[in-house]
């Protein structure tokens, strides 16, 4: 479906069980990320659960009206809860996304029954790491200035987005798939703009580290032990700071342990769910 949300017409879809606790899923990647790899890792919580996806403002099949901010992206998160919901929510965000789902229930605590995070960060303390990760990983295709230029929020159009992010695929996942990669570069709705919003204004200032004692629900933490742009540390700062929380190491997984250790991930995740009588 699509919804005018806060006067952007945003791409919606429901699916599993229509009297489940609600789940929304905050997809990463802002301008290069939708809801598809979702839907793919976690449809199988269909049984039991309400699973809302979306394609967040400027990415996808979403419109892209700005702003593209925290902010407001969040305040769109919390217009679709009450649009389609009017309940508090279980919130899943994923790398980017989990920037939005921790910034979402700080600002609406009331909204949220649990927070999962999926290989995130509370603050860009370890950004240069991920930059220098990439530098040192002598990959083909790419230039140390097209390297520094993503990171930096200077992409200059959608061919080279495409061309770079292809370039860097081998960082993320501990198994390299070269066909299955190509097809999956070729199926993304790049918008260069939503990037270089995200990473020029938005993520040079983001730091919640000293609010994380505030959330109250509980949180399910999970990182791979080789994921290169979010590494383990994010996630030991995360841990460190929220007092009810579950915290899961994938040791064979890099940026993406949900579709890495599929099996592993979602077992985990409905042991933490009804421990906690979500």
């Amino acid at each position: 479906m699509k919804r005018l949300i806060n006067g952007n017409e945003l791409y919606i879809e429901e699916h599993g069980n229509p009297n489940g606790k609600a789940i929304f899923f905050i997809h990463g990647a802002p301008g290069l990320g939708d809801c598809r790899n979702d839907i793919k890792a976690f449809s199988d919580l269909g049984v039991d659960y309400r699973l809302i996806f979306m394609d967040m403002r400027g990415s996808g099949r979403s419109e892209g009206k700005p702003p593209f901010t925290h902010e407001q992206w969040t305040e769109d998160i919390e217009s679709v809860r009450k649009e389609l919901v009017d309940e508090p929510i279980i919130i899943l965000g994923g790398s980017y996304g989990g920037f939005l789902a921790l910034e979402y229930v700080l600002r609406y605590p009331e909204s949220v029954r649990a927070v999962l995070l999926r290989d995130t960060a509370a603050s860009k303390r370890f950004d240069q790491d991920s930059v220098q990760a990439a530098k040192d990983a002598n990959l083909t295709d790419v230039s140390e200035d097209e390297l520094i230029r993503l990171f930096a929020g200077e992409v200059a159009s959608n061919e080279e987005f495409k061309r770079v992010f292809s370039a860097i695929q081998p960082l993320y996942t501990v198994e390299y798939d070269e066909i299955a990669v190509k097809k999956k570069m070729d199926s993304i709705y790049y918008r260069y703009e939503t990037h270089n919003a995200a990473f020029k204004y938005n993520k040079p200032n983001y730091n919640i580290v000293d609010q994380l004692p505030s959330i109250k629900v509980p949180v399910f933490i999970t990182v791979g032990r080789h994921d290169w742009i979010t590494p383990v540390e994010s996630s030991d700062e995360i841990a460190s700071h929220i007092p009810n929380h579950e915290y899961h190491i994938f040791e064979q997984s890099g940026h993406s342990p949900h579709h890495e250790e599929n099996e592993l991930y979602l077992a985990r995740l409905r042991a933490f769910l009804q421990k906690n009588k979500l």
